[in-house]
């Protein structure tokens, strides 16, 4: 790798000291300085290595390689994919760090002292490294390399972009600093200004990947080896969801024959949160990942009705395993008659008592209820066999196969262990109250039992108005019945607001795998939304995962996440107040109106204002006051879009229903009237969650307007907080 001299240039802050509020990188001037002038001949020598290495894919030439034409398919495919991931996005920094190091890192002793750090591999065309992957090993130090712990690196350049284009750089000597360059935070997150500004950069468009601002922390998790689960519990604005996916393209990058037998899959609380995030791991070269949300996962029926509150709380109890596992058992029934097998000029019997002690023995062992019913054919043929051979005769496995296959023994399988359909169970359940009796006593009692019930019980599968928590039951039934196939890995997002009953779904689909759990209980607005992430983790099957808590926030502002903080204490007072490694203060208003007619105007005239801004604008409602602001806003003439459409310089607007608002982020929130969205929710406690999530949206600057008053934790003034 060639050796770029090291750049002392006026144009480039070199001096890592921040200056109160940090300030863009300045553009490089109309003649830059010479050492920018090399940053930007690396940075276009690795574009064009980087098309040179698409252009060799492309022109790969698979005739007569394969032996047959299914593996010529899959190679085909496989280098369409390797061409897709060698893809030079515009706009999306080729590299935006550099490493030199004190000293060669090369076991043979050669030159390798300098690295520069970006979104994927690049090599020219001897083979020699030009950029070096993010998650490469001698990347780690650009991470979590710090004054108290350099790791051997002398230097580590920052680079700012406009675009595409490379217009500034920022040094820090982690070898060197003074004691007053440390105590001014040198080397830290808050003593970067080019990595202050890649933060606060407005967020146009879907969500972004956070490669060249992953702090230790997060790295720390990111690199996680692929057999530990994790849990992350983060505050708004830590990055929870970020470190997730991040994670998953490590893992790819680490263990990628394995994961790609095994299979990746991200799950997500709707598909406005997966059409936000869509695009983070396809800017990290991983186009293959799966993304889902339960209710995908589990859509084996058409779901057309909404369960009342008690039901779905009780259908997403744990308990209702118990209950589905002796609902679809409960066919099994012991045999009445021998089995009587004509075989030629022989005839043979096996009395009813042995094949019942079969039965038991396959129901003791506690196996998938298809797997025993598939191995009770096997078993019944065996014990004829051993008769068979008992009488001198010699038969064989052909044999065994012939008498498991016989109409006699499939009559008395058909009989003793007859099929199931999973539906048909869950419909029976719900529908028939003398067999949810038998199946759930000592586990529901009388008055579930009634809440569990349908009203107007279906007449079959298809015309059932099944609800969201029933395609969860019938997942576990199917489950119960044939094994659920395991992936590699799973990451679920927004994990707070999960049942027990879709833990479980999530942990069936990563039994033998591992994964990453993000969520923040602050933040559960669900009825049946987990306490502890250790209730959490042992439904989902995990109960050895490591809890790790993610408290520094780089996306909400300290005066924002501060004001929304005071809730915390009514929401989860367990949990630590977020800070903030922001600089920028974030801005605050508070915009009471005195008649309730006009309060949709004064949240559009808050919108207004915000789009006179840079970036995105969210104005986030309660669900029940959507109508009358999407009449207000075409009135106002403002186009708006809906959660997880993508924004445009035209279209920066999105209304945003508070049930959707989890998980995304704007430059720009204003929330309407935090009353309605409080008294929305079933319980007040809930409701309070509702609007911690709604007030910790914002990026730059959030506005509130309202009527009606304030929570009590949130009506007390502060001098921090402007109020019109």
């Amino acid at each position: 790798m060639s050796a770029v001299p090291e750049p002392h240039s006026p144009a480039a802050p070199t001096d890592p000291t921040p200056p109160a509020a940090p300030e863009p990188a300045a553009p490089a001037p109309a003649s830059p300085a010479p050492a920018l002038r090399a940053e930007r001949d690396h940075l276009a020598a690795s574009r064009a290595a980087l098309r040179a290495m698409r252009d060799d894919a492309e022109a790969l030439d698979i005739t007569d390689v394969t032996a047959n034409w299914v593996n010529a398919e899959v190679l085909r495919g496989d280098i369409e994919q390797r061409v897709k991931s060698l893809a030079d996005l515009a706009g999306t920094p080729l590299f935006f760090g550099r490493l030199d190091y004190l000293r060669s890192l090369d076991a043979d002793g050669e030159s390798g002292t300098r690295f520069y750090i970006g979104r994927r591999h690049v090599h020219d065309a001897d083979g020699d490294p030009m950029v070096i992957d993010w998650r490469a090993p001698v990347s780690q130090p650009f991470y979590r390399a710090s004054p108290t712990d350099p790791q051997g690196v002398e230097l580590r350049r920052r680079f700012g972009y406009d675009g595409g284009d490379l217009t500034a750089y920022e040094d820090e000597h982690l070898s060197h600093l003074t004691d007053d360059e440390r105590a001014r935070g040198a080397g830290t997150a808050s003593g970067s200004a080019l990595l202050q500004r890649e933060i606060e950069r407005p967020r146009v468009g879907p969500m972004r990947d956070i490669v060249a601002t992953i702090q230790p922390e997060q790295d720390e998790i990111v690199r996680s080896p692929l057999g530990e689960t994790l849990c992350v519990q983060g505050a708004p604005g830590t990055g929870k969801t970020a470190v997730g996916l991040h994670r998953v393209a490590f893992l790819l990058y680490a263990h990628r024959e394995r994961l790609a037998r095994s299979g990746t899959l991200v799950v997500g609380p709707n598909s406005s949160f997966l059409r936000y995030i869509e695009q983070v791991l396809p800017a990290l070269g991983e186009m293959e990942v799966r993304q889902s949300t339960v209710a995908d996962l589990v859509a084996h029926v058409e779901v057309r009705g909404v369960d009342p509150t008690p039901a779905a709380r009780l259908k997403g109890d744990a308990r209702m395993a118990r209950v589905l596992r002796r609902a679809v058992r409960s066919g099994v029934r012991m045999p009445a008659e021998s089995l009587v097998l004509v075989r030629g000029s022989r005839t043979w019997r096996i009395p009813a008592y042995e094949i019942e002690e079969l039965v038991r023995e396959l129901l003791d062992r506690d196996i998938r209820y298809g797997a025993a019913r598939e191995a009770l054919p096997q078993r019944i043929a065996h014990a004829v066999l051993v008769r068979m051979e008992r009488s001198g005769e010699a038969p064989d496995d052909r044999v065994q196969a012939a008498v498991a296959r016989s109409g006699p023994v499939k009559a008395v399988v058909k009989e003793v262990w007859p099929p199931v359909d999973a539906a048909k169970v869950v419909l029976r359940l719900l529908s028939d109250a003398e067999f949810l009796a038998e199946q759930a006593a000592g586990v529901l009692s009388e008055e579930e039992q009634k809440t569990l019930l349908w009203e107007r019980p279906a007449r079959g599968v298809k015309s059932a108005k099944w609800s969201a928590a029933d395609a969860v039951l019938i997942d576990e039934a199917r489950d119960v019945i044939e094994r659920t196939p395991s992936l590699g890995h799973v990451v679920l997002d927004e994990a707070q607001d999960l049942s027990p009953m879709q833990y479980r779904a999530v942990g069936r689909r990563c039994s033998t795998g591992s994964a990453t759990v993000l969520g923040d209980l602050a933040q559960g607005t669900t009825p049946w939304a987990t306490d502890t992430w250790a209730q959490a983790l042992t439904h989902l099957g995990k109960p050895e995962a490591v809890v790790s808590e993610l408290t520094e926030g780089f996306r909400v502002p300290r005066q924002v996440i501060a004001y929304a903080s005071r809730l915390l204490p009514a929401i989860a007072p367990e949990l630590s107040e977020a800070t903030s490694v922001r600089e920028s203060a974030g801005a605050l208003e508070i915009r009471p109106v005195g008649a309730p007619e006009e309060l949709a105007g004064a949240a559009v005239a808050a919108c207004r204002e915000a789009l006179g801004h840079e970036g995105s604008v969210g104005l986030i409602a309660a669900d029940a006051r959507l109508p009358e602001l999407a009449r207000a806003l075409t009135a106002a003439g403002l186009p708006y879009l809906s959660p997880g459409e993508e924004t445009s310089a035209g279209m920066r607007l999105t209304l945003v229903p508070t049930s959707l608002a989890k998980g995304l982020e704007y430059d720009y929130v204003v929330v309407d009237e935090p009353a309605a969205i409080v008294s929305g929710e079933p319980d007040e406690r809930t409701g309070l969650r509702r609007l911690y999530v709604a007030l910790t949206r914002a990026v730059s600057g959030l506005a509130v307007a309202h009527h009606a008053p304030l929570p009590a934790q949130l009506s007390t003034a502060a001098v921090d907080v402007r109020t019109r």
